[in-house]
């Protein structure tokens, strides 16, 4: 393998069944091509009726075969990583590299602030060196409540991450944890901890849920705690200044059995109405900013404040892809799939996704690695910050942590990085064009990673068996159509735009890649053909006039064919 000794971190599979898969595909497309024959040679004749149907049915039905091509990209090449975390943690267990875990959200009418402390307590509670773990909430809405919610679970944390650890509990998320576990279920050992902790978060949710009844805070929780000065009586969600607050700082801050906690840091960036704020590409590109200066983690993983840490291990599957002596050096980002827990029984709308993460992402990254979803995704900084890759170079994922020193105030360091978060620090700069997120697309992760992949990067997905994350999907019609109508054209725009994969990725990544990439962005415009094809020749069948072939005439050829034996 190049070096000698050398032992892998992680494995790839080859999808069982392959061949056989190929055998079927072919077989399908040779029906599609007769599909096509049969189109082509019976076209009513100029004046006959149903001729302007036929042919918008030819058209149609070359769309779908054309669309079945490039979705066979996606399933041709399946593969299915299987990460060593025990060797990780034998080689590298005192070199580990720090980790800036970015959780972002918006509205805490939408995004209720107990749901997005639930996610940010999930992964402070990682199993990895604390001192190595910082974790950052950008509130885009810029909320005294969300302000107040993250402070109320910096406290509680000093409880649960301990307890946490203590009695390896999965997941990690409170909310979900007393969901799921009763405490008839437990150790009895465990029990008495496991009232003390539940008691404190139903304490802590309602404070926290009578804030958000109130609508504000009140003028006794603004004397006890630090912070709220920062606020401004008139400014608004869409017009304040940055206020970023440091609220737990390794290694002064400790839980209740002394050990250090993870860095947790507030941020809302600074926003005025006549500076576009790019939405979450916006924040997440201050985010970059903010923590290169206060922790500079090399890795940097981003979740949705509705997908909270299902697994503890998350960050060493993680590590594993980048830390691995002969592939980890192409590694830009390691994806995970989006897992929902609110499903409904029969899954009516299709929100689970099952086809595109148990199936179509295996198989883009049996072509150099998946796309960027948006969340649950580790990455590399050097890649989000424009860095391209170049064959041979080393990348010192166990570099000491720049921005970790004892000596640095919490005062100064919110002094020195709150300008990093101003709206008006990238004008005349290359962030959102070749530095952080991609700007000026509705689905900015896509042609992030894209361009990131286009630099000589792979990604790489993992779907390990216990799921990494999990989520609130839309449970109505209504909701689930305004979340697809916002995927479909956001890839339908990237095909008109200078990140087309079309030409684009031309070149610069593997063409089943390429096409991988095409099949999404074509999702949209099948609408048009599966409209033409349910609706017209239904019409026509009210005039008496079929488009397909008739089954009895068929049944009567194949009557006579076995008469005839």
């Amino acid at each position: 393998m190049g070096n000698e000794g050398y032992v892998p971190l992680f494995e790839t599979r080859r999808a069982k069944g392959t061949v056989l898969y190929r055998v079927f595909a072919a077989s399908i497309f040779a029906g599609i091509c007769l599909i096509w024959v049969y189109r082509l040679s019976r076209i009513p004749k100029e004046g006959e009726d149903g001729r302007f149907a036929w042919i918008g049915l030819l058209g149609a039905e070359i769309w779908f075969g054309f669309y079945w091509i490039l979705t066979q990209a996606t399933r041709w090449n399946r593969v299915y990583r299987h990460t060593f975390k025990d060797r990780l943690s034998q080689r590298y267990e005192n070199e580990l590299p720090g980790v800036d875990v970015f959780v972002c959200t918006a509205d805490p009418t939408i995004e209720p602030p107990i749901m997005v402390i639930n996610t940010v307590l999930s992964v402070m509670a990682y199993d990895y060196p604390p001192e190595k773990l910082s974790v950052y909430l950008s509130d885009d809405g810029g909320s005294e409540l969300t302000y107040y919610a993250l402070l109320e679970a910096a406290e509680f944390a000093k409880h649960w991450i301990p307890y946490c650890k203590r009695y390896k509990v999965e997941p990690r998320s409170p909310a979900a944890y007393f969901v799921t576990v009763s405490a008839d279920a437990i150790d009895h050992h465990q029990a008495k901890d496991f009232w003390v902790i539940k008691k404190l978060y139903k304490e802590m949710e309602n404070q926290i849920q009578n804030a958000v009844k109130l609508g504000r805070i009140s003028e006794e929780v603004r004397s006890k705690c630090k912070g709220f000065s920062q606020w401004d009586p008139n400014s608004s969600r869409r017009d304040h200044d940055t206020i970023l607050r440091i609220l737990v700082r390794n290694p002064n801050s400790r839980d209740v059995e002394g050990c250090v906690l993870p860095t947790l840091v507030y941020l809302a960036r600074e926003k005025r109405p006549k500076h576009h704020h790019n939405f979450k590409a916006g924040a997440m590109n201050a985010l970059i900013r903010v923590s290169s200066n206060i922790s500079n983690g090399q890795v940097i993983l981003n979740v949705d404040c509705d997908m909270y840490s299902n697994n503890s291990m998350a960050i060493r599957d993680a590590l594993c892809f980048f830390m691995d002596e002969e592939e980890g050096q192409e590694v830009a980002f390691v994806q995970f799939p989006q897992n929902f827990e609110n499903m409904t029984k029969n899954d009516l709308y299709s929100n689970s996704l099952r086809v595109i993460y148990e199936v179509e992402f295996h198989g883009m990254d049996g072509y150099g690695g998946t796309m960027y979803v948006g969340t649950g995704c580790f990455h590399r900084r050097e890649t989000l910050c424009g860095r391209k890759f170049i064959k041979g170079s080393k990348f010192d994922m166990k570099r000491e942590i720049s921005g970790q020193r004892e000596e640095s105030r919490i005062h100064e360091l919110e002094e020195n990085s709150r300008s990093l978060a101003s709206c008006t620090f990238e004008e005349n700069t290359q962030w959102g064009k070749e530095m952080g997120l991609k700007y000026g697309c509705p689905v900015e992760d896509v042609i992030t990673g894209l361009s990131i992949q286009c630099h000589g990067w792979k990604s790489v997905y993992c779907n390990p068996t216990r799921k990494a994350f999990l989520g609130v999907a839309p449970t109505t019609l209504t909701q689930t159509l305004v979340q697809h109508k916002r995927w479909t054209e956001g890839d339908f725009q990237i095909l008109f735009t200078k990140y087309s994969p079309a030409w684009y990725a031309h070149g610069k990544i593997s063409f089943g890649l390429q096409l991988g990439y095409c099949c999404f962005c074509f999702w949209c415009s099948n609408s048009l053909a599966t409209l033409f094809y349910s609706i017209v020749p239904s019409l026509y069948l009210l005039k008496g006039i079929s488009l397909f072939p008739q089954v009895l005439f068929l049944c009567q050829n194949i009557h006579i064919f076995f008469c005839n034996l």
